[in-house]
């Protein structure tokens, strides 16, 4: 609880009274101010107010009086009316801020409120047969507890009508389209094919409305469930490498390649994800297993070619552009051939 600090400068206002002051100096103002708002002097139809103005000024003396009473010489001095006028200006300071964070908050709960529980004051149009479900377009909510199922637009004529589970999960009540709950049968495991299909679905569709990072949540779910899963780990690079994330997507294609060495994709993916980071030594070393590993992509080796060139590394570039050239490279190779040419071989080896 906030401690409510003394506002000796108000209590003065009141009383139209100056610091230093003493008992008797309060004693004094409470008459002079008695007489001017008693009720009974009040014009017609303001005794109320001078009956509530009257009260405070009594309330005020009495405090100041004790406050004189227990000060040095019963005497208050000007230097304590600025402290405590300090004081009362910060406390005022704290109760508005904590008054507005409470209101704020009181706001995005009803926010919040509206957005996900629009039923929460109706009665359930129907009733529930079965009890637990989880959302399929947010399967990381887990499992939830179904409250009710709804039906919107029932009472307008040519409109389609919807049908809404309210459903209590462990971060709060939703409300989403009973069509995308899947309810939970608590007798049969959950297999992890059916986690990953879940999760694999749902970062999908988060995926083609452009939530990359969501999506890159999802799987990590995912992944957990099969973490040797080829597809999974694809998708988890890809949704990193579009939401930003290079580090994690870095982490997520060195898993992609420890399961899925063999192939030239993971290698690829490796590549373009260190170069976007700027380790371009690793990025040469993922194009030059990726090269390695599909010979015939001619993409690979203008890429191997271009990383090198930029490492100057001019015997290196030649050979892996010449590489791309025979496989039926573009000519922009070509533009490459004469900037590795133009490497002088002696700067080449200083280096290296």
């Amino acid at each position: 609880m906030p401690v409510t600090v003394l506002d000796i400068e108000q209590h003065l206002l009141l009383l139209e009274l100056q610091a230093p002051f003493d008992k008797r100096d309060v004693q004094l103002a409470r008459r002079k101010m008695a007489k001017r708002w008693h009720p009974d002097v009040a014009p017609a139809g303001r005794q109320f107010e001078h009956e509530r103005h009257l009260k405070a000024i009594n309330e005020a003396a009495d405090q100041l009086e004790r406050l004189a009473e227990g000060s040095r010489g019963g005497r208050v001095s000007r230097n304590a009316v600025k402290v405590s006028a300090a004081a009362a200006r910060r406390e005022r300071e704290e109760a508005g801020r904590r008054a507005y964070e409470a209101e704020q908050r009181a706001r995005e709960h009803a926010q919040d409120r509206a957005k996900h529980d629009p039923f929460g004051s109706r009665v359930p149009d129907h009733s529930v047969v079965h009890r637990y479900a989880r959302c399929q377009s947010y399967p990381e909510w887990g499992v939830g507890t179904v409250e009710g199922i709804y039906f919107s637009n029932a009472e307008n004529d040519g409109e389609e009508v919807q049908q809404w589970a309210r459903v209590r999960f462990s971060h709060g009540i939703r409300t989403v389209p009973a069509g995308s709950m899947r309810f939970v049968d608590f007798s049969k495991p959950d297999p992890a094919e059916e986690r990953v299909e879940r999760f694999m679905l749902a970062a999908q569709r988060a995926m083609a409305e452009g939530e990359y990072l969501l999506a890159a949540q999802r799987l990590i779910y995912a992944r957990d469930a099969e973490p040797r899963n080829v597809a999974v780990l694809r998708l988890m690079t890809l949704a990193f490498w579009q939401a930003g994330k290079l580090e994690e997507a870095a982490r997520a294609v060195r898993d992609w390649a420890r399961v899925d060495g063999s192939r030239p994709a993971a290698h690829r993916f490796a590549a373009r994800i260190y170069e976007d980071m700027g380790a371009v030594d690793l990025a040469e070393e993922a194009a030059e297993r990726a090269a390695r590993r599909g010979p015939s992509d001619a993409g690979a080796w203008e890429r191997l070619g271009r990383l090198r060139l930029r490492l100057m590394d001019r015997e290196g570039a030649l050979g892996a552009l010449r590489r791309a050239l025979a496989l039926g490279a573009g000519e922009e190779v070509h533009e490459l051939v004469i900037q590795a040419l133009a490497i002088e071989p002696r700067a080449a080896q200083a280096v290296h």
